[in-house]
């Protein structure tokens, strides 16, 4: 008899990211620089694999700005990846939804949020959308 190894109770999702390429004149700057799209509304607990995903050239991230409308309650202040990142809200509805990260002497990150209940296709559309400029591109394409 061959026994068939259990999988684990609980296996954690991959990370929904998709970072824009960067500019090959290296000085180009933009907007949005991905798109995120998590799991849950419960940013305490999304912020954990997006941060592991992060290129380690943005740096330690120590400051995030989200729209509060879209996530659920959530502390000021929340340990990630063995660093204190303080969490801040904005009320200003943005549409779309973005998170800004930011990181002292590196820079900031802009990341288009997708809700977590948006549908495959249109999350595709995005996702897709990451692979080219965003500047200069005219709607249809």
């Amino acid at each position: 008899m061959t026994l068939t190894p259990r999988p684990p109770l609980f296996s954690p999702p991959a990370v929904r990211l998709r970072l824009a390429p960067e500019s090959a004149e290296g000085g180009a700057l933009r907007r949005i620089n991905g798109v995120w799209w998590p799991h849950s509304p419960d940013l305490v607990s999304e912020l954990p694999g997006l941060f592991a995903e992060l290129p380690s050239a943005w740096g330690q991230i120590t400051s995030v700005l989200v729209d509060e409308t879209v996530w659920s309650p959530f502390p000021g202040r929340v340990r990630v990846a063995d660093q204190v990142v303080r969490l801040r809200r904005t009320t200003a509805q943005r549409a779309p939804s973005t998170v800004c990260l930011l990181a002292p002497g590196r820079g900031r990150w802009d990341l288009l949020v997708v809700p977590p209940a948006a549908a495959d296709a249109e999350v595709g559309r995005l996702m897709e959308s990451m692979a080219f400029p965003l500047e200069g591109r005219s709607e249809g394409r």
